[in-house]
């Protein structure tokens, strides 16, 4: 029996919550990260893809999902889109790792702030959304503020570009894939596995530390799969409910999030330019998130009983 259909009100709602979720829990992610900072880069993340894959295995089948796995894999053009989201998401997974375990978060961060401009104008020239003209002043706002963080940040400046590169396009061919959330993911996952766990068999063989330094780093690897999973869950699926322009200024909370956990509790510097800029974006994402909170109540109607 089919679940019933949410409302458009509902799906939204439930597409916010989902967003201020992952945005949130990718904020803090450099923490768990900096446990593991003796460990290599690849082999953090080849040990995500493989423990990621057994954690969703087991999700599709408590939900009972397999058949929309089955469904995914019967459409070429879903495949080809989840491949290639798949490796955007692997590419973003490793520049991310390392950008933290190097020392250099806030170079992260501004990749992370230069992602909700790029979802911006992604939804408005590839998805056609239209923006306002409020919003086309904070698109403005935010790219000055951008602008100040790259100039104070340019030998590094890199990382940034890769990581909101990366992003943006995998959160648009999620969006654009006609897969739920959790059976794309497991279809990603599953192609990246192979190539993750040969990797890891081979180096296994040599002296880098995969396994970790001593048994609470092993542990941290095995859990990387869970702390890897959730937020990219809640992520598709807020996809999926919300128009992308609207996760545009959600995703303002991860970077911010970084931002502060790198300033604040690793100490990297903090320079008049980052004080500039972060007034900058957050004025942007204000005015952005007003304009927008305005056009939902405009067009928000009574449902019916």
């Amino acid at each position: 029996m089919e679940a019933p259909r949410q409302s458009s009100p509902d799906r939204a709602r439930v597409g916010f919550a989902l967003g201020i979720g992952a945005y949130g829990m990718w904020g803090l992610l450099p923490i768990y990260f900096k446990l593991l900072v003796g460990v290599p880069a690849v082999a953090i993340v080849a040990h995500r893809i493989v423990w990621s894959l057994l954690v969703l295995g087991i999700l599709l089948s408590v939900t009972r999902a397999w058949g929309e796995v089955k469904a995914a894999l019967r459409h070429p053009g879903t495949v080809r889109l989840l491949l290639a989201s798949s490796l955007l998401i692997g590419a973003n997974w490793l520049i991310y790792v390392y950008a933290v375990n190097s020392g250099h978060i806030l170079a992260g961060s501004l990749g992370y702030y230069l992602n909700p401009l790029a979802n911006i104008l992604l939804g408005r020239f590839v998805l056609g959304e239209p923006l306002t003209r409020q919003q086309w002043v904070a698109v403005a706002i935010a790219g000055v503020g951008v602008s100040i963080l790259a100039a104070g940040a340019l030998s590094h400046l890199w990382i940034s570009l890769a990581l909101c590169a990366s992003f943006a396009l995998y959160g648009l061919l999620r969006k654009v894939a006609h897969v739920d959330a959790s059976a794309g993911l497991g279809i990603e996952t599953a192609l990246l596995f192979v190539p993750a766990l040969a990797w890891l068999a081979w180096a296994s063989g040599g002296t880098m530390p995969v396994w970790g330094l001593d048994r609470t780093d092993t542990v941290l690897l095995v859990l990387s799969g869970v702390a890897s999973t959730i937020p990219l869950l809640l992520f598709t699926g807020a996809a999926r409910r919300l128009p992308y322009s609207t996760l545009g200024i959600l995703q303002f909370i991860a970077p911010t999030l970084q931002f502060l956990v790198a300033v604040f509790l690793y100490g990297e510097a903090f320079t008049t330019a980052h004080a500039a800029a972060f007034a900058c974006i957050w004025t942007a994402a204000l005015l952005y998130l007003s304009s927008a909170l305005k056009g939902s109540a405009a067009k928000a109607e009574p449902i019916p009983d």
